[in-house]
């Protein structure tokens, strides 16, 4: 099965290599380009995508703003580039609903695979920088609801358990050594978690971990 993307990078040559790194794979066709938000909107809703790789910083509709609509409108996922150091609205893309990030200077394999893993519903957030995005994202002031524990109800003991783990970063491997299980066991703990929390993937796990109390930042 072909992974129709939609990339948008108001650089037209950051643009344009994209694009032909990912043209150049067999299984991925880029099916529109965009130079600013609103139009990277426009085209998902068009072409129906299945992945949208959104450069964060851009005129008009920023890519936050564009990740924001194309989730609430839309089952397309979102891969949201960054400088991740200097970018101070990488947190907000969290809760746009974005499926993963990758740095402006990401390699061209890295690209494939990323496009690759978020086409096929997982997210893509390593450890460490779960971790470190997510602890910045809680110490930030923010109009949000208080912290409800009582939304974790619906869990069992494994799958809060679970849930914590993925708070704190750890993979499938690493979850599934610490409760001392299968990693099919965790995959099945994992889906249930998010199926009951009405969760998009891993990351919006993570950011509930969080928000709920259930894991604290340092």
């Amino acid at each position: 099965m072909t992974i129709r993307v939609v990339v948008a990078d108001d650089q037209e040559l950051v643009r344009s290599g994209f694009v032909m790194i990912l043209d150049a794979q067999p299984d991925i066709e880029v099916v529109a380009e965009a130079g600013d938000g609103a139009t990277a909107v426009e085209a998902v809703r068009r072409h129906a995508p299945d992945v949208a790789l959104l450069d964060i910083r851009m005129p008009g509709t920023d890519g936050i703003e564009a990740a924001r609509a194309i989730c609430r409108e839309t089952d397309c996922r979102v891969l949201v580039l960054t400088t991740f150091d200097s970018d101070e609205y990488v947190h907000d893309a969290l809760h746009a609903g974005a499926s993963g990030f990758l740095l402006k200077d990401v390699r061209r394999d890295d690209l494939v695979h990323a496009v690759r893993v978020v086409s096929a519903g997982d997210s893509l957030l390593s450890p460490s920088v779960a971790r470190r995005l997510v602890e910045d994202f809680v110490r930030r002031p923010r109009q949000t609801a208080a912290p409800r524990p009582d939304r974790l109800a619906v869990l069992t003991t494994r799958e809060r358990e679970t849930l914590q783990l993925l708070g704190r970063g750890l993979s499938n491997a690493e979850i599934a050594a610490e409760l001392v299980v299968s990693e099919h066991t965790v995959k099945t703990h994992v889906s249930n978690v998010l199926t009951k929390l009405g969760l998009r993937d891993r990351i919006q796990a993570v950011i509930c971990a969080y928000e709920t109390g259930l894991v604290t930042a340092g």
